[in-house]
């Protein structure tokens, strides 16, 4: 039996980060999603940069102002179906700070229903997706 082709997707995300007191590991802005704890992140728009992407969507996705980039951490790529296809999706991921105090809140109509500050070592056991531990870990080397 033939796979059937995979259905590429390029998206990008944001891993967020603060210092809540000098000394202290960072804190990761997670979302909590269809019942998984995950980092913000969505599909590339049609003329779109890679780097607007993933900003743009972590200020959609956690009702913020647009985040600044602070550098490329890497990719993630994962397969899954949907609809009788499979998609292969290639996810670039920045590091990222608010530059000021944020009012955050979760986009609903994305499934997200809570969003929240956990220390980095905390959020690498949360994370919902082995992906994300990884990319996770590799923020924090």
């Amino acid at each position: 039996m033939n796979k059937p082709p995979v259905e590429p997707i390029t998206a990008a995300g944001g891993i967020i980060f603060r210092f809540s007191r000098a000394g202290a590991e960072p804190e990761i802005l997670m979302i909590f999603r269809n019942g998984y704890w995950d980092l913000p992140k969505g599909k590339l728009e049609p003329g779109e940069d890679i780097e607007s992407c993933a900003a743009r969507e972590v200020s959609e996705e956690v009702g913020s102002g647009v985040p600044a980039i602070v550098k490329n951490i890497g990719t993630t790529y994962h397969e899954y179906p949907e609809k009788n296809k499979t998609f292969g999706k290639t996810t670039y991921w920045y590091s990222m700070i608010f530059t000021k105090e944020e009012q955050l809140e979760p986009q609903e109509e994305e499934g997200i229903k809570q969003v929240e500050w956990v220390p980095i070592t905390e959020a690498i056991q949360k994370a919902g997706f082995d992906n994300l531990k990884k990319i996770l870990r590799t923020f924090w080397q």
